[in-house]
């Protein structure tokens, strides 16, 4: 029964993390969306301003330089990027792709507009981007898209979970000679 929910645990660690980063993204890109100033060229907490206030600050400078040469067009792609990146991480679908986009939305933010936040663990961006590193390497292979369009197209149940990563195991029967060894006998290796 331990081993049965070690397991369950092990298999799902990472979704509480993809449906945090699924619906934040989410959020920031219909907030940016959404928003009366985001989009417009002085108002407080719009774009432009912060890509003016941040300019000199920033590691890589010519990056709010290509964002400020097209203000709108650039909010635009980060607004639809963050809802695209949360979409696809919180539904599963081209898990890898969302997650590897959420890390470079993450690392530019980290560039730009954080970078001159000290001390450096106050800047919320490079978390995310360490947030995002995870369902990279992992993609979303559990209760996601991607995990029941493979279903679909191997033709394989769509409930049917492996037990384990490894390769299956078919289980020993006990003979009369295994207990007169003197032990117990394991019908499958430890996991």
């Amino acid at each position: 029964m331990l081993d049965v929910a070690r397991e369950t645990a092990r298999r799902y660690a990472l979704l509480p993390l993809r449906i945090f980063l699924g619906v934040t993204f989410t959020y920031a890109g219909i907030d940016k969306l959404t928003s009366s100033t985001f989009f417009t060229d002085s108002a407080n907490g719009s774009l432009v301003q912060t890509m003016h206030g941040v300019r000199d600050s920033a590691a890589v400078p010519a990056l709010v330089d290509l964002a400020l040469k097209a203000p709108h067009g650039f909010g635009y792609a980060i607004a639809l990027g963050e809802l695209a990146v949360g979409l696809g991480v919180l539904f599963g679908l081209l898990g890898r792709l969302a997650a590897l986009g959420g890390a470079l939305i993450s690392l530019s933010l980290w560039l730009t507009v954080s970078w001159a936040t000290t001390p450096y663990y106050y800047g919320n961006d490079l978390a995310y981007l360490m947030a995002w590193l995870p369902l990279v390497l992992a993609g979303t292979p559990y209760l996601s898209l991607d995990r029941l369009i493979k279903q679909r197209r191997t033709g394989g149940p769509a409930g049917q979970l492996p037990a384990t990563d490894g390769p299956a195991v078919a289980p020993q029967r006990a003979t009369s000679a295994d207990a007169a060894a003197g032990g117990p006998v394991r019908s499958a290796p430890p996991a």
